[in-house]
C-alpha cells in the first residue's frame, strides 16, 4: 500500500510488518503519541530498517561525553547543510525537547554559526560540518581544537559518526521523498 504523502515508495501497513519491527513501531507510538514517518517508510525494506535503527540507536542512545541535546545539534546542523527537510524538522523537535530551549533549536536549524552556543558546542558543530561537507580535509588540527574544548577521542569519533550516519540518512530521506509528520512542528514549543 503506497502512501504518496510520506514517500514515493510503497509504505507497508502496520499489520504487514515483521513482528520485531511492529513491536518497535508500537513502542515509539506509545511513547510519542504518533509514529514518525521514518519508521514506516524504511519498513519497506525490513533488513535495512533493522540495520539503520541498530546503528542509529548505537550512536544516539548511548552514554557518552556528548549530551543527548548535543547529539541532536549535530543532526540538525548537518541536516540543514544537506537540505534534509525531514531530519531538520524531526530532529529539530527532538532538540527542542532535549535542550529545553526552542529558541536554540530553531537557531541551530537555520544557521548554527549565529546560534547562542557555547564555544565547546560551536567547535563540535564546526567539526561535524567539516565531516559532513569536506571529510577528506579532516586532520589532526581539527582534533586538536576539539581536545582544547574537552572532547575525548571517543567523543570525536561520536561527532564524526553522527555527522556521517545522518549524511546517509539525509540523502536517503531526500531521495525517497520522505515527509516529516505534522506533529513534529509543534513538539517542544
Amino acid at each position: 500500500m503506497a502512501n504518496s504523502t510520506i514517500s514515493r515508495f510503497p509504505v507497508p501497513r502496520l499489520d504487514q510488518l515483521p513482528e520485531d519491527i511492529r513491536a518497535r513501531v508500537q513502542a515509539v507510538q506509545d511513547k510519542a503519541g504518533f509514529v514518525p514517518n521514518v519508521f514506516l517508510v524504511l519498513a519497506h525494506r525490513p533488513a535495512e530498517w533493522r540495520a539503520f535503527f541498530a546503528y542509529h540507536d548505537a550512536l544516539m542512545e548511548k552514554e557518552s561525553g556528548l549530551t543527548k541535546a548535543e547529539r541532536e545539534m549535530i543532526v540538525v546542523a548537518t541536516s540543514n547543510a544537506n537540505q534534509c527537510q525531514y531530519c531538520v524538522i524531526a530532529h529539530g523537535a527532538i532538540l527542542r525537547i532535549r535542550a529545553k530551549n526552542p529558541l536554540l533549536a530553531d537557531q541551530v536549524a537555520v544557521n548554527y554559526r549565529k546560534a547562542d552556543l557555547t564555544p565547546r558546542q560551536r567547535a563540535m558543530l564546526d567539526f561535524a560540518m567539516k565531516v559532513a561537507q569536506r571529510s577528506g580535509e579532516v586532520g589532526e588540527a581539527d582534533y586538536a581544537v576539539l581536545e582544547q574544548h574537552g572532547f575525548s577521542d571517543e567523543d570525536c569519533w561520536d561527532i564524526a559518526a553522527i555527522a556521517a550516519f545522518f549524511g546517509l540518512s539525509n540523502r536517503l530521506a531526500n531521495a525517497l521523498g520522505m515527509r516529516p509528520n505534522e506533529e513534529f512542528y509543534t513538539l517542544g514549543r
